[in-house]
């Protein structure tokens, strides 16, 4: 994530509120996502090297910067909001987890990178707080899912490093549905935890997957594929919709899911 998203994305604490590629060929990538998910970009900060947000009517849906070569893997991150980076980081280590980088300032905000007792990584985000919100636009993130082993021990982990138990119920809360441990907040269904095992249909170890909305999942796969990108398994009908597991020209893992037929 980089500096100037502060004025683009708000802190929404608790839940996922940003996503973020790093990927190895910035120019390559936007020519991957942006026929695919109807992305427009602007410049972004360029602290790190070079940045854009994924735009779409106006809205800054995600950021794609350079991973550079070596440690950083071409991947999607998902990033959760929190009041205090710093909380969750000592919360991370606490727990017996890994804390990667930092927590480091970025201009109003403090961000960290971690990994779970499983191995997910995710971000952590502290900015300018706003309140959860459903984007309902084509080529937005539509829903957030962890797919790991262990769902329960997950979310035991995820609710003490965030806190969620305590919170406003009437904003806030943890159920079990549709055979996953589901956050809701402000009457929206934002994530996910489910069980998969590492040998699972996306063949991927505990990892935080990004789904996008399209107008049409099958057409999308075709199209995914006609730009470079490949299936990770047959299309199937969940309950938030028809969902394609992707990667894209460079391996890294999201998918796509539009309206059941």
């Amino acid at each position: 994530m980089g500096s100037g998203e502060t004025a683009r994305v708000r802190c929404v604490p608790a839940v996922p509120c940003w996503v973020s590629l790093m990927s190895r060929d910035l120019d390559r990538a936007k020519a991957f996502y942006g026929p695919l998910l109807g992305w427009e970009f602007e410049t972004g900060p360029d602290h790190f090297g070079p940045y854009v947000h994924a735009v779409v009517d106006g809205e800054a849906v995600a950021g794609l910067g350079v991973a550079g070569e070596g440690a950083i893997p071409v991947a999607w991150t998902s990033y959760f909001g929190t009041e205090s980076a710093d909380a969750a980081a000592d919360a991370v280590r606490e727990r017996g987890a890994t804390l990667a980088i930092g927590p480091l300032a970025f201009d109003a905000g403090r961000v960290a990178f971690a990994a779970d007792p499983a191995g997910a990584v995710f971000g952590i985000w502290e900015g300018p707080l706003g309140r959860a919100r459903k984007l309902e636009l084509p080529g937005a993130p539509v829903w957030i899912e962890l797919r790991t082993p262990d769902p329960f021990a997950a979310a035991l982990f995820y609710g003490e490093v965030f806190r969620w138990d305590g919170r406003d119920p009437e904003r806030f809360d943890v159920r079990w549905e549709h055979d996953r441990v589901v956050l809701r907040a402000e009457g929206n269904s934002v994530a996910a935890l489910a069980r998969e095992e590492s040998s699972g249909p996306a063949g991927m170890p505990p990892h935080w997957e990004v789904s996008f909305a399209v107008p049409d999942t099958d057409k999308a796969l075709a199209r995914a594929v006609e730009l470079g990108g490949a299936a990770l398994g047959p299309v199937f009908d969940s309950p938030y919709g028809r969902v394609a597991r992707l990667r894209d020209h460079e391996g890294a893992r999201f998918a796509v899911i539009g309206p059941k037929p």
